[in-house]
């Protein structure tokens, strides 16, 4: 979305966009009509962006000492900026222009990030991670700060109380769609925060936020939710249970899952679906595994009863090639016998093992 916004910006400051001729005063009497309300949108969800040292370092060289991260997931820009919302999930917090930058265990990414974010086309990001308190509320700040200057949305922590209490709704092409973030915790040795600063995955405040986004004029609400066992490609009791419990509401219509930075199932309980985990879209760790990734892809269409509902769910499998230089790539159509079609095959048989497959899952 904001790749088409860009470009007729550009249109309408260099060119003027003008029509050949003025309509007549009888056409500009007619009242317009307005453009007709959409019947199908896409939404496009990507894993953790992990910013690790030598992630940053690239973005360094890219940059020519600027770090610009957008050259690393070019080659996801086309998918991202494709769908009417690309939500990713930034698991970090950012740093003050010119760092000090860490990575493990208390990362501070460059800020530079939240521009490379919006460049690739993502609309909006979860923020809400058992890292989100790294720097403490000022990281949490600076983080949201910086993701407002580069026109990217966001849900899961907030710098204040009313921040914390508000929807994050996105207007795609008139259809009202709310995100929301939350995760099971922080970790044990992050700096504190208010109570509020970062939303937790417990039932009642997720149905109550997810109650307040239809209030608020909602007609599809996504739940980030950053869960499940680091490294495990199988859902933990905790994601066992909490998926058909949250999706059972009738405010929540689609469930997307972080943290684990291995891909996990999909899976599609009664006519919603849950993507577990989506691995790690952007990172550099040495765990197998944790090079894979996937972009979930949902095509919502309006029911007769006036319901929006995910029509078509697919996934795109990607793969972080440390190079270098580190690049993000679509492995959809690698190449015979290459790290990128193993990576492909990781993903095929990882997101399938619950039923997905007969429930409608294809590979984008």
């Amino acid at each position: 979305m904001l790749v088409r916004a860009l470009v007729l910006l550009a249109c309408a400051v260099l060119v003027g966009c003008a029509p050949s001729s003025a309509p007549s005063p009888a056409a500009s009497a007619r009242p317009s009509a307005g453009p007709p309300a959409p019947t199908s949108f896409t939404l496009v969800a990507g894993g953790d962006v992990l910013v690790h040292p030598t992630v940053t370092a690239q973005a360094l060289a890219d940059g020519g000492g600027v770090p610009d991260f957008a050259p690393q997931l070019a080659a996801l820009a086309p998918i991202i900026s494709g769908a009417d919302l690309a939500l990713c999930h930034l698991e970090v917090p950012l740093a003050r222009p010119g760092g000090p930058y860490a990575g493990y265990p208390a990362f501070n990414a460059p800020p530079e990030l939240a521009r490379s974010l919006a460049a690739v086309g993502y609309d909006g990001c979860s923020t809400a991670s058992n890292h989100a308190l790294d720097q403490g509320t000022d990281g949490v700040a600076r983080t949201l700060g910086a993701l407002d200057a580069a026109g990217v949305r966001h849900a899961g922590t907030a710098r204040t109380p009313a921040e914390a209490a508000a929807t994050t709704l996105h207007d795609v092409h008139g259809v009202r769609v709310a995100h929301l973030s939350a995760t099971f915790g922080v970790n044990d040795d992050a700096r504190p925060g208010d109570p509020w600063s970062v939303a937790m995955l417990d039932p009642s405040p997720v149905l109550a936020a997810a109650s307040r986004a239809r209030a608020a004029g909602a007609d599809v609400v996504v739940l980030s939710a950053h869960w499940g066992t680091e490294n495990d490609p199988e859902p933990n009791a905790q994601q066992l249970r909490l998926a058909p419990e949250l999706l059972a509401s009738p405010d929540i219509d689609l469930l997307i899952g972080h943290h684990a930075h291995v891909v996990q199932p999909f899976e599609r309980l009664g006519d919603e679906w849950v993507a577990y985990g989506l691995g790690n879209q952007l990172a550099d760790q040495e765990t197998p595994g944790t090079d894979d990734g996937a972009l979930g892809r949902f095509t919502f269409t309006r029911s007769p009863d006036g319901r929006w509902r995910v029509a078509r769910a697919e996934y795109v499998p990607t793969w972080i090639d440390v190079g270098p230089p580190i690049r993000v790539v679509d492995v959809t159509s690698a190449p015979p016998g290459s790290p990128a079609e193993a990576a492909r095959a990781r993903t095929d048989a990882r997101v399938a093992p619950r039923g997905t497959v007969a429930a409608g899952l294809t590979r984008g």
